[in-house]
């Protein structure tokens, strides 16, 4: 099991092309921490902005009756991939990773498989 620090500097580690990464709470739109970024990413705003992302799919998916969770969410911009994935596993309801990737060095589905570890052996 790892901690908080520990998982993020992971993420940081071992996954190709990682720009930046945070642990959320979806609840206060807060993070819980952060690593990397720079001062055109804010890990902070982009934490608050994405929990609007998510509340905004949960409730979609209640409104359409969809009885599913949600593994990740991708956003694909021009030069970045910004991948949300929510926490199921002890004590992470209500939280969710964040992962900012340059998406011209990064592999999407190793950086995917690698957060599902990461997750695995988060203890929040």
């Amino acid at each position: 099991m790892t901690n908080t620090e520990t998982a993020l500097k992971d993420a940081m580690g071992s996954i190709e092309g990682a720009l930046g990464v945070a642990l959320v709470d979806y609840g206060s739109g807060m993070a819980l921490g952060t690593l990397g970024g720079s001062q055109s990413l804010d890990l902070n705003v982009a934490a608050a902005g994405n929990t609007d992302v998510v509340r905004a799919k949960l409730r979609t998916m209640e409104m359409l009756n969809i009885q599913d969770s949600i593994e990740d969410i991708l956003i694909t911009l021009g030069s970045q991939y910004h991948l949300i994935r929510l926490l199921t596993g002890r004590g992470g309801s209500g939280l969710f990773l964040y992962l900012v990737l340059d998406s011209r060095r990064a592999n999407l589905a190793m950086a995917r498989h690698q957060l599902k570890r990461i997750e695995a052996e988060l203890e929040v």
